[in-house]
């Protein structure tokens, strides 16, 4: 047992995890600052409501994190996990539309467990990275994993009935992560590019295909709130005082922060301006406050996770460690892009949360638990190509 923790300690990535709890402890901070006048204004809250619940999400976050690191990642590839994972995901995916609550936008994408809510979406983006790893490495071993007819169109359908079901929750930004980091999977999979550039052209397809469905069965995919984002990505100046409000009010806080920023606390625009400062424009306010400084903190936090993760896909012979960790930098990379591209106006807002800095439950202890296992495929890396 000795010998095992010490191997164990010698293994663990301390850049890593030290560089997953600045984020969070600087969101934390943030929140506070980001959340106090909107609390008290809107909500009638104590200032520090928002920071209190997210100080217990971390602290139910850094066990996720516990959980993940600890438990071998090979074990995710059993049959049984896998079944169980998948249906527990298309559980909550299916429960969501008949129990679950939305936001102004019209997403019917959470459901309340009580003191937490839950966001099936979040769950459905790791369990179907850990289900792709699993279930090509599988293949792989089998020597099956250009096979199109065992080894695509399983995963391909189960990704297609998972995209419906998300989009029917008009939810636009988790249903285009979701698409990428799946893909992203498969890229590092190890097959043959013909095989890779069939599977891509028949998830997206097949993804059409059941939306088509979907919108011919009359379902509409496309509320008014999430048509108006997408209007007002054209031009938000359209709309001032509607549907750009918020983005423009964004761009007032970018643009007063400069280089230095007004000082933490000091921000003008989460007076009221900003509507809930504290989710995903969280950023807007960091940069009126810190200024560029403060940007590049969370840039530079981000992506030093994001590059460790393809540091390990590239480095690591083992086929599932090296797919988790693409598919673990390719979410939490992709989802920064998301955030920061509605924030800044290059793409449409999608309501996606920024990675162990926006408040919320369900996106810092799931993304906890994706910091857990590449942890845990790091150590196992280390140990690798000191062997």
């Amino acid at each position: 047992m000795k010998a095992y923790l010490k191997r164990y300690i010698r293994n663990f990535d301390f850049p890593l995890f030290f560089v997953y709890l600045a984020l969070c402890l600087f969101g934390l901070v943030m929140i506070y600052s980001a959340s106090m006048v909107w609390a008290v204004n809107r909500y009638g809250f104590d200032a520090d409501h928002f920071y209190k619940r997210q100080l217990v999400n971390l602290a139910v976050a850094l066990p996720a994190l516990a959980l993940g690191a600890i438990i071998p990642f090979k074990h995710y590839k059993r049959k049984g996990f896998m079944a169980l994972m998948l249906f527990v995901t298309f559980a909550l995916l299916f429960t969501v539309h008949f129990i679950g609550f939305g936001d102004e936008a019209g997403a019917r994408s959470w459901i309340d467990l009580g003191p937490i809510n839950l966001q099936p979406s979040e769950v459905a983006k790791i369990a179907f990275i850990l289900y792709f790893s699993g279930f090509f490495a599988k293949k792989l071993q089998q020597n099956a994993i250009n096979d199109l007819n065992n080894s695509v169109f399983p995963p391909v359908i189960l990704l297609a009935f998972a995209v419906l079901s998300i989009m029917m929750e008009t939810d636009i930004g988790a249903t285009m992560i979701l698409l990428v980091t799946s893909v992203s999977v498969m890229a590092a999979s190890g097959m043959r590019p013909k095989t890779f550039f069939k599977f891509s052209g028949l998830a997206i397809a097949a993804a059409f295909l059941f939306v088509l469905v979907a919108v011919l069965s009359g379902k509409q995919l496309l509320t008014d709130g999430r048509l108006a984002r997408l209007t007002t990505f054209m031009d938000p100046f359209e709309d001032p005082l509607g549907s750009g409000f918020q983005i423009i009010n964004g761009y007032l806080a970018i643009g007063a922060g400069g280089l230095k920023g007004l000082g933490l606390g000091q921000s003008v625009q989460k007076m009221g301006y900003l509507p809930e400062p504290q989710t995903d424009f969280i950023m807007a306010i960091i940069s009126e406050e810190l200024g560029i400084l403060g940007v590049l903190i969370v840039v530079g936090g981000l992506g030093f996770i994001v590059m460790r993760a393809i540091s390990l896909a590239l480095k690591t012979k083992n086929p599932q460690a090296r797919m988790i960790a693409a598919g673990i930098g390719s979410l939490i990379g992709f989802q920064t892009f998301v955030n920061l591209g509605g924030m800044t106006g290059l793409m449409p807002l999608t309501g996606v949360p920024l990675p162990f800095i926006s408040y919320g439950g369900t996106s810092l202890i799931l993304l906890s638990f994706c910091i857990g296992i590449l942890l845990n495929v790091s150590m196992f890396v280390r140990n690798e190509t000191r062997s």
